[in-house]
Formats: C-alpha cells, sequence, structure tokens
C-alpha cells in the first residue's frame, strides 16, 4: 500500500512539473504586452498554438515510449535480451 502511495506522489509531482513547464515556456514565448490584464488576440492565439503543439509532442512522445518498451519486451521474451 505504501508503494502505490509514492507512485501516486511521483506520478502528482511529475505532472506538476510539466504542467509548470508548459505555462512557464508558453508564456515567456508568447506573452509579450503587459499594459493590459488581458491577453492580446495574437498572445491568446499563440498560448493556445503552444498549449496545443506541447500536448501532442507528450502524447507522441508517450506513444514512441510504449512502442519502444512493447518492443524491448518482446525481445527479451524471445531470448533477443541482453
Amino acid at each position: 500500500m505504501e508503494l502505490q502511495g509514492r507512485m501516486e506522489r511521483k506520478q502528482m509531482k511529475d505532472f506538476m512539473n510539466m504542467y509548470s513547464n508548459l505555462v512557464q515556456r508558453c508564456f515567456t514565448d508568447c506573452v509579450s504586452d503587459f499594459t493590459s490584464k488581458s491577453l492580446q488576440s495574437k498572445e491568446e492565439g499563440c498560448v493556445m498554438r503552444c498549449v496545443d503543439k506541447f500536448l501532442k509532442s507528450s502524447e507522441r512522445l508517450g506513444e514512441r515510449f510504449q512502442e519502444q518498451n512493447a518492443a524491448m519486451a518482446q525481445q527479451g521474451g524471445m531470448g533477443g535480451g541482453r
């Protein structure tokens, strides 16, 4: 049970780190006008594209990781492992 709790805390920490990196990156890349408390339309569009690109690349990275894990497991199962 303790292991599950530790894994859940690590997942939450990893998620929060990813979220923080996303916010920092998109804010830095997209927001340049601080004369208004609202985003300008070009800034808002930039943020939306930035978030979309980040999420899609994270999803693709996860897929590739799963593919690599499956390939390694298959090689290991067939005696082709190291």
